[in-house]
């Protein structure tokens, strides 16, 4: 299992802004598992929200009234006879804060408050929540995450995406009527997270280094590429003489088994390979890869180094599972390795 306080870490580069004063003091509170963790985020966010104001929107309003105001709806009126009872059904602008993201906000903050965490925070989170009155519920399964954000709505961004990883991480399903957690963060999530990590980490702590994670193109003869997929690289990392690229790996299990004989998974091996051949276009063999997995719960370490076809390939484990300080030593000599 990954120390709690890991995890604040990594969503803490993940999230740049967690980084602030406003979130510091969280990174030296303890937390008595992850939905305490993302309930003391969610509250810090949503206070400061508060401070600033929540985001109000013209929003349309239908409504039955013994007065006319806004657009009268002639045809709903009559299908629904409420002129009989001399009412008219009208649709009308509304400037409210029952909005998409605030009720997203809602909904988030009432499940954390159903979860097992701390009691002062759920105390907290049902302060917060009376700020929110007049904003609406959401069915969690059915949101859709498509957003836009401007100079508006940007302090939403970070709050929408803690949000996505609350509700989609949690596998919510209902029993009985109640919401229950079955699982926190399943792993596809926590690849996310851990590939977004790494990416700020070396984005943050090494400004001498170009990050970046681009589309890598197919070294072809000729121009002819249709129905050749697209190569998406997680992290690549270059100083402009060498170039790293990274492919982070989140599995239960860091090898796979054949006959009890332990290899590095195929299909990942192949992808790094095919990165590397693509992306050193010249063949000077100054391309490395490296299948960087995470150690969870597999005790297999992996420190192995390939000579293929004139590039390095390797494949090492990234120990999760230990004090931060020691994460930061083991990500600092893989740039000592390769860069230094």
């Amino acid at each position: 299992m990954i120390p709690i306080q890991n995890i604040f870490h990594m969503l803490a580069y993940a999230f740049k802004i967690l980084k602030s004063q406003g979130y510091r003091n969280l990174s030296q509170e303890s937390f008595s598992n992850i939905s305490d963790l993302m309930a003391a985020i969610i509250i810090k966010g949503v206070s400061s929200q508060i401070k600033q104001g929540l985001r109000r929107d013209y929003i349309d309003i239908t409504k039955t009234s013994s007065s006319v105001r806004g657009k009268l709806d002639v045809t709903k009126s009559v299908k629904y006879r409420t002129l009989n009872n001399k009412q008219t059904i009208c649709t009308y602008d509304d400037f409210s804060t029952n909005i998409k993201m605030n009720q997203i906000l809602k909904t988030t903050m009432n499940i954390l408050a159903s979860q097992d965490i701390e009691r002062k925070r759920k105390k907290e989170l049902y302060k917060l929540l009376m700020y929110f009155q007049n904003v609406d519920f959401l069915e969690p399964n059915k949101i859709c995450w498509n957003f836009r954000y401007d100079r508006n709505n940007q302090t939403y961004q970070m709050l929408m995406n803690i949000c996505y990883l609350i509700i989609k991480g949690m596998l919510i399903k209902q029993q009985i009527g109640n919401l229950k957690v079955r699982d926190f963060i399943d792993e596809q999530r926590m690849s996310s997270l851990y590939e977004r990590f790494i990416f700020e980490y070396y984005k943050k702590e090494f400004p001498n280094l170009r990050v970046s994670a681009p589309y890598i193109r197919w070294n072809l003869d000729d121009d002819f590429q249709e129905l050749l997929p697209t190569m998406k690289s997680d992290i690549v990392l270059s100083n402009g003489e060498k170039t790293l690229i990274i492919d982070a790996k989140y599995y239960k299990k860091s090898t796979q088994e054949y006959y009890d004989a332990k290899t590095l998974h195929s299909h990942n091996l192949y992808q790094i390979f095919t990165y590397v051949k693509n992306y050193d276009i010249e063949s000077k063999g100054d391309v490395m890869g490296l299948l960087l997995y995470a150690k969870t719960q597999d005790d297999y370490v992996l420190n192995h180094f390939y000579k293929m076809s004139g590039n390095e390939i390797a494949a090492k484990t990234l120990d999760l599972n230990c004090e931060f300080s020691e994460i930061q030593v083991q990500l600092n000599g893989i740039i000592k390795e390769i860069f230094l």
